[in-house]
């Protein structure tokens, strides 16, 4: 996660030469882990009344958290991401601007710093690749340096641990961080280290906190330490804050990666505070009832609701809401006792009530506007096949529409009748279809009309 340039703590990686203008996001980088403690320039899309010159001092960043205030004495166009040479003591060194503008001036008001004070260093130039290449020398040499520097602090028996070590850009200067529990002589120390690395050697001692925040991390909610991305001012925080938020005193849950309680207990710790004002105080209070004595076990801040067991029953907890508890408390100061803890609440009865009206005219139906079906028809029309001779011609037949083939219809049925093959004398009577309501109607012969339908008679 971030650049390149995050792993050094310098600062973004893009803030080159080879960029000019750094990368001009307003100290808010893409990738969201570029630099340690990052300021949005809210300011930065804001422009000044006219006649107003810009604000000559500026903010730069050097490795992890340090930052110092410098004055732009040439009034140079600088831009968040520039790599400066800025005045140090002795000789110059190189860091990233972290503000410019007008934000720098709410910045110094912040910290109450003076903008027209002499003690402001000055900034010289922006770095050239030449400064850049000597600082790039200068990174590589520091973790060879700590790693010295802690074998010669244990040779000399020095009760301190080196956490961090800084060159300066002209690798003139190198700044050794370290902890301890109490003073140390280090002053042994000292010429020891100078004559090993030819430099000069500065001694600074930070806290449990300070040194945190400088080597960074990743916290147990996931999520980098508050201390090296954005928390400036490290307040106190107690043991009682852990208390108001109904939180276990386990000091391995509690305890954040310098070893202190978390920053973050106070955090939330106003929004409890203000929440259990209207509670009361029940600590050391027992409410008194008829079937027996109740103690507190635990309370629900937000949700209003305190939980209180008998003392024949502790596993069984009962949630009270806190106009209850204090009705029960101002009822045992007057020598009452309530029958129970929970109040009896008598439901109403709930009567169903008839509609007073009478389905007269059907309007409760639920289908009464559903069409009624019509029945099909038995005499449907049939589509006329081809005249079949074994028939009479009173007979019509044809194969239904859409009908499907039976693969039966072609096999010879067996003949249940022997008789039905002999020839019929009277050929008008026996061949006439049973219950046949298809049947056409008799004609019946008018007089002066010509039967045509009539078989030739027979000489």
């Amino acid at each position: 996660m971030g650049c390149s340039g995050c792993s050094t703590g310098r600062g973004c990686s893009t803030a080159s030469t080879d960029l000019p203008g750094g990368c001009k996001n307003n100290g808010s980088c893409s990738t969201g882990g570029c630099n340690k403690l990052n300021v949005f320039d809210w300011l930065a899309n804001m422009e000044l009344p006219a006649g107003q010159p810009v604000f000559d001092c500026v903010e730069v960043r050097f490795k992890n958290s340090r930052k110092e205030i410098f004055r732009n004495v040439n009034t140079l166009p600088l831009n968040v991401g520039d790599v400066v040479a800025v005045e140090a003591s002795p000789g110059h060194d190189i860091g990233v601007i972290s503000i410019s503008g007008e934000l720098v001036r709410l910045q110094m008001k912040k910290k109450n710093a003076n903008p027209a004070s002499e003690e402001i260093k000055k900034l010289y130039r922006k770095a050239k690749q030449t400064d850049i290449d000597k600082w790039v020398e200068a990174q590589n040499l520091e973790h060879s340096t700590m790693y010295r520097a802690r074998t010669i602090a244990v040779k000399l028996n020095l009760q301190m641990k080196i956490s961090d070590v800084e060159y300066q850009g002209d690798k003139t200067k190198a700044i050794f961080y370290y902890t301890a529990e109490e003073r140390v002589d280090f002053r042994e120390l000292i010429k020891v280290l100078a004559d090993e690395f030819k430099v000069r050697i500065e001694m600074r001692q930070i806290g449990a906190r300070q040194e945190a925040g400088r080597l960074g991390g990743i916290a147990s909610c996931g999520r980098e330490l508050c201390c090296s991305t954005w928390l400036t001012d490290f307040r106190s925080v107690s043991t009682s804050a852990a208390r108001y938020q109904q939180l276990s005193l386990n000091p391995l849950k509690l305890a954040g990666q310098c070893g202190k309680l978390k920053c973050c207990l106070n955090y939330e710790l106003d929004s409890y505070l203000d929440a259990i004002q209207d509670f009361p105080e029940v600590n050391n209070v027992k409410l008194e009832t008829q079937r027996g004595r109740a103690f507190h076990q635990k309370t629900d801040i937000f949700r209003r609701t305190m939980f209180f067991s008998y003392t024949d029953e502790p596993d069984n907890f009962i949630p009270l809401p806190v106009d209850r508890v204090k009705l029960i408390i101002e009822m045992n100061a007057k020598a009452e006792k309530p029958e129970d803890l929970l109040a009896k609440v008598i439901q109403p009865r709930i009567v169903e009530k008839k509609p007073d009206y009478e389905n007269v005219v059907g309007q409760d139906s639920l289908t009464r506007f559903d069409k009624s079906k019509k029945p099909k028809s038995k005499n449907n029309k049939r589509r006329n096949g081809p005249p079949n001779p074994n028939k009479p011609a009173g007979v019509v037949t044809g194969n239904k529409p859409n009908s499907t083939p039976n693969p039966n219809q072609n096999k010879p049925k067996p003949n249940p009748n022997p008789n039905q093959n002999k020839p019929n004398p009277n050929p008008n009577i026996g061949n006439k279809p049973k219950n046949n309501t298809n049947r056409p109607r008799p004609i019946i012969k008018q007089p002066g009309q010509n039967n045509n339908n009539r078989p030739p008679e027979t000489k």
